[in-house]
């Protein structure tokens, strides 16, 4: 389903400070020194909730990590309504996923670069 300009907004929005709330407070938000990268967020049509992709880096066990981060959502929805309460009306209920899709791609690199593929072999045909 198509996101509404209105939408696109608030994910822009959150995004933008869910980033800047992780820079600042993610060793003790992950309980980590992993690296968050807030890499996607999706609003729901009434803008109460918001799926917020996060993708890690130097990180051993990524879902641990995003268990430990979904245990905090409460902190980090306060966090986030201190930034942005001034400009909406409902702080949106937060849900946590883990975005792979960089490490899908690296593995697509890895699987074709090691394809064997022969060099196409030249015709003699001339049309």
């Amino acid at each position: 389903m198509k996101e509404s300009k209105r939408q696109k907004q608030f994910s822009s929005l959150i995004q933008k400070d869910l980033s800047e709330i992780f820079q600042r407070n993610g060793s003790s938000l992950a309980g980590s020194k992993a690296f968050i990268t807030v890499t996607q967020v999706h609003m729901s049509p009434d803008l109460s909730v918001a799926k917020v992709y996060l993708s890690f880096m130097l990180s051993e066990n990524k879902q641990t990590l995003l268990d430990h981060i979904t245990m905090k959502k409460s902190e980090i929805r306060r966090l986030l309504g201190n930034r942005i309460g001034k400009v909406v009306r409902v702080v949106p209920e937060l849900i946590f996923y883990l975005d792979d899709s960089a490490e899908y791609a690296a593995r697509i690199d890895a699987i074709l670069a090691d394809l064997d593929i022969p060099p196409e072999e030249e015709s003699d045909d001339e049309n």
